[in-house]
């Protein structure tokens, strides 16, 4: 069973930085899609952030790129998200989630198989 465990989340001041961890078990890592997505109270989940299952590509979107990255590390199972220069707009619940999907964009939530249970992330102004 495939499971996908958050972790990083927390309370933070404007401009400042957190590291979101997603841990992930029950089928092979490295051969599947990882992207991050965030809600909001009384909005849709949206698209953050993916990666390739080699890492070579990578897709953001365009409200926080140049802000976060994404990453993995194949070896221990577990893909990141970097956040700097954090605004109170960057408050949500953020997923992390596993597609096999790889003709998919990847920036919908319907191009996924598997999902975490969210961390949750405040930005104070």
């Amino acid at each position: 069973q495939v499971q996908l465990v958050e972790s990083g989340g927390g309370l933070v001041q404007a401009g400042g930085s957190l590291r979101l961890s997603c841990v992930a078990s029950g089928r092979t890592f490295a051969r599947y899609v990882m992207g991050w997505f965030r809600q909001a109270p009384g909005k849709d989940r949206e698209f953050v952030a993916h990666i390739s299952s080699s890492g070579g590509t990578l897709d953001y979107a365009d409200s926080v790129k140049g802000r976060f990255t994404i990453s993995r590390d194949n070896a221990k199972n577990t893909a990141y998200l970097q956040m700097n220069s954090l605004k109170p707009e960057d408050t949500a619940v953020y997923y992390c989630a596993q597609s096999s999907q790889i003709y998919s964009s990847g920036k919908f939530p319907g191009d996924y198989d598997y999902w975490g249970q969210g961390t949750q992330v405040t930005v104070s102004s």
